[in-house]
């Protein structure tokens, strides 16, 4: 509320958007923070853009994404007739001889649009890529915000549909896991250091299925009395111990997904034998 004792406004307010308004303190920089403020969003940025580019090309590479017992976490499900055969692998030709392009196609849409809803990746690729804003007390540079009220960000909320959908992909990439414990003539009770690297993928994805703000929800949400509810209770102390560290696995896993299928990748094409433990 004015009071007719404020000094008049002297100082020339930049143009744009942010914190640069009238009603705001009268300061003629951008931001007064001296630190390297610019390396968070960058490095964000250059995470994600490699990840992008290497996820591309090896989604429709359509080759090199099998080398028994190991298929790529990117190809599975295998859905399409032109999949290659894979000895009680995760294969269901669901797309017919039409189909014609990478089959990889198919089931990346929703793994990849549940990070791409994902609480964390809005915010990360909001500052990365959009300076929305760049960084905490910087002035973003657009004159207007809408927040995600409009086409196409409203579509960002529905990402608790590609949570229900990233559960049963997870699954598969379990069995997938499980089948890892097989020599490459599929005879059980083996292990080599894919096996290791399944393991840890595996993990590390149901760690930040789980960890998703979408699943804590579910878990504990709607609850007046956790005391009636102890089961689900003791759920939700659980995710929200994840959910704590929800940046940490969202990086973790996006890097052993790419790091296992560039495994198998290596395999399949002859680069070199998988090592055998037993």
């Amino acid at each position: 509320m004015a009071t007719g004792t404020e000094p008049p406004d002297t100082q020339p307010h930049p143009r744009g958007g942010g914190v640069h308004s009238p009603a705001r303190a009268a300061i003629a920089a951008p931001h007064l923070r001296t630190d390297r403020w610019w390396l968070a969003p960058a490095a964000t940025a250059a995470g994600l853009f490699a990840f992008v580019v290497y996820s591309t090309w090896r989604a429709f590479a359509n080759a090199d994404y099998y080398a028994a017992p190991y298929v790529s976490p990117f190809y599975s499900p295998c859905l399409a007739e032109n999949c290659r055969p894979m000895h009680a692998g995760p294969n269901a030709a669901l797309f017919g001889s039409w189909w014609a392009i990478s089959p990889a196609i198919i089931i990346l849409i929703f793994p990849l649009g549940f990070r791409l809803t994902c609480y964390y990746y809005r915010k990360a690729y909001y500052r990365g890529f959009w300076a929305s804003p760049p960084a905490c007390a910087v002035a973003e540079p657009h004159r207007s915000y809408t927040g995600e009220t409009r086409f196409p960000l409203i579509l960002q909320n529905i990402h608790r549909y590609f949570f229900y959908a990233a559960i049963p992909v997870a699954g598969v990439l379990t069995y997938d896991t499980v089948l890892s414990f097989r020599d490459e003539h599929y005879r059980w009770g083996h292990m080599g250091l894919g096996t290791l690297v399944f393991l840890a993928n595996i993990v590390l994805i149901w760690a930040y299925t789980i960890s998703c703000h979408s699943c804590r929800h579910i878990v504990g949400g709607q609850l007046k009395h956790f005391s009636r509810h102890p089961v689900r209770y003791r759920a939700w102390r659980l995710v929200s111990r994840l959910n704590a560290r929800h940046m940490l696995l969202a990086w973790s896993s996006l890097v052993s997904v790419a790091l296992a299928d560039f495994y198998v990748y290596l395999v399949a094409s002859g680069v070199f034998d998988d090592p055998r433990f037993f």
